[in-house]
């Protein structure tokens, strides 16, 4: 019997420069696609889903992510991605939190992606530990989504 099964896989990188663009911390994850996300797809699959997705966004939620997430806990700053790319089986998304966004230090501790500045469809949503970002500072979050 022939068995082929897909899955949604994701993971991303979090790095945080001070303001004279000094890496000071890295972090390598993995991220959870949430229902509305494979909704999404399956959406687009058929052309009837919403637009493409354009915008990540930090927030100070640490609420763990589940797969009904379909917004972040605390979200304190989106902007467009940098750029989009698709190779082979994955897509990779990447977005610079420059400095000013957020305008306040803030506490951030999850990030995800949409297909709206404002609202919009989640496709993925992640949590991790403090990540302290002040004013001057900016972090570059490269975002990879694999069908394997």
């Amino acid at each position: 019997m022939l068995k082929d099964t897909m899955k949604i896989t994701g993971t991303l990188n979090i790095k945080h420069f001070d303001s004279k663009q000094q890496l000071i911390q890295e972090l390598d994850l993995k991220n959870l696609v949430v229902n509305t996300g494979k909704n999404f797809i399956a959406q687009r699959m058929i052309g009837t889903g919403t637009g493409v997705m354009s915008h990540m966004a930090v927030g100070g939620s640490s609420t763990n992510q589940t797969v009904l997430d379909t917004a972040l806990g605390n979200e304190l700053a989106r902007v467009a991605l940098t750029t989009s790319a698709v190779s082979e089986n994955a897509i990779t998304y990447v977005a610079t939190f420059a400095a000013g966004t957020p305008s306040l230090t803030s506490n951030l501790y999850e990030a995800g992606i949409f297909n709206a500045a404002s609202a919009g469809t989640m496709l993925c949503r992640t949590t991790f530990g403090l990540v302290t970002k002040n004013p001057s500072d900016i972090i570059t979050i490269t975002w990879q989504i694999a069908l394997t």
